[in-house]
């Protein structure tokens, strides 16, 4: 293995300190929260509570990750350039917090955040080239490297941000998507990457106490937007570099959950004439809410979901692609199974009504058949006599009541 037990023990101090300083500074940055104003009142559908709830979370994760980052981790340009670029993200998210900005605005601040680790060497310049055909190994991507850096930096924040939509679920995602990409840096001794990763795992822990159902404060998009940009810089450190077939596979599977869910959200709101950047009621946990699970069950759904991803990630760092595959197959299959288990009757309400649904997509979808008319109206003999034997019987009924 590439690390040893000194480098363990001090990524595990790390991860201490960050949780210790982000979970006493909670209880300071809600008084503060109420101070500034910044309050998640529920006037819509998408949101999930029903009182109004302190945001700016954000900032006592921010504390404990920066404290415990400027103590063990070496000052290198690139590390400097992430910090500014983490600060400008954050002090984006406070404002928007506290007063809401137009998304345009934020997208301008959030590419020149992006573009301040990218202009100092943080940029992805090669990675494995995905056609299994072709004889070039690695695509170099040239001055294309710059675009497609700040693409991925901008995609990832804002995809952490898009989930942010339970208690916990964000907070609780990127802490497995950040401690998976800690097992991977450790593996391949990135020492300044897996100090990072630490501090941010320990800091997202010691807010969890205060997010998970029922939430007593949000991180906001102060806490989410800064967890989605350490996470995409952190990627492209750690995983990017690594000059193999996963470094392509690998941080879309550890981050797949918020990616996939953006760029569903994404497709699903062009095709219905919307801006992609519109927000709607049909995210991934929004699906899962709708189908009769509460937000603790849905959310644990989706932990179950990242820690696949995560893992298969892990194994196929460490096993190759073959053991990855057969993993990812294996707890796919033992998650449907736990699943039926533990939502049965969520699980069957559901098929019913697809299958409802079908089944009424399908009579709808039948020509109807004209009426036919009576047999006196159609100009044929009543030859079977019922409908003179019927209003016979009629009549001597109606006589007798009478």
């Amino acid at each position: 293995m590439a690390f040893g037990n000194t480098l363990v023990a001090y990524v595990l101090i790390a991860l201490l300190v960050a949780m210790v300083v982000s979970f006493l500074m909670t209880p300071v940055v809600r008084s503060f929260a109420y101070k500034v104003g910044a309050i998640d009142v529920p006037r819509d559908a998408r949101r999930m509570h029903k009182v109004p709830i302190p945001r700016l979370g954000g900032l006592a994760i921010f504390s404990g990750f920066m404290i415990s980052t400027l103590l063990f981790v070496s000052m290198t340009p690139e590390m400097k350039s992430v910090l500014l670029g983490a600060v400008v993200i954050v002090v984006l998210g406070v404002i928007d917090d506290s007063m809401a900005l137009p998304a345009a605005l934020k997208f301008v601040v959030q590419i020149g955040a992006a573009l301040i680790p990218t202009l100092h060497g943080v940029t992805i310049q090669v990675f494995s080239n995905p056609n299994i055909f072709s004889d070039d190994l690695y695509w170099n991507l040239g001055q294309l490297s710059v675009p497609l850096t700040v693409l991925w930096i901008v995609a990832v924040t804002n995809s952490v941000n898009l989930i942010d939509g339970l208690d916990g679920l964000a907070n609780g995602v990127s802490t497995i998507s950040a401690s998976m990409m800690l097992v991977i840096a450790l593996l391949l001794g990135e020492t300044d990457v897996s100090f990072v990763l630490a501090a941010l795992v320990g800091a997202c822990v010691g807010f969890m106490p205060y997010n998970l159902n029922p939430a007593k404060m949000f991180m906001g998009d102060t806490g989410a937007t800064f967890l989605g940009f350490i996470l995409a810089t952190m990627s492209i450190q750690g995983l990017f570099k690594y000059y193999a077939v996963i470094s392509f596979v690998v941080p879309f599977l550890i981050l797949g959950l918020p990616i996939f869910d953006t760029t569903f959200a994404f497709f699903r709101r062009i095709a219905h004439g919307q801006s992609p950047m519109h927000a709607d009621r049909g995210h991934i946990h929004h699906r899962l809410i709708d189908m009769g699970l509460n937000q603790k069950q849905a959310v644990a759904t989706l932990y179950v979901i990242s820690a696949i991803l995560g893992l298969s990630a892990v194994v196929l760092t460490t096993g190759g692609e073959q053991r990855a595959m057969l993993l990812f197959a294996a707890l796919c299959i033992a998650g449907a199974v736990a699943a039926r288990l533990v939502f049965p009757q969520e699980i069957r309400a559901e098929l019913k009504n697809e299958i409802g649904d079908w089944r009424e997509h399908r009579n709808n979808d039948k020509p109807s058949e004209p009426p036919k008319p009576p047999a006196q109206l159609s100009g044929k003999p009543d030859t079977t006599g019922k409908s003179s034997k019927k209003r016979k019987r009629g009549k001597k009924k109606s006589g007798k009541k009478s």
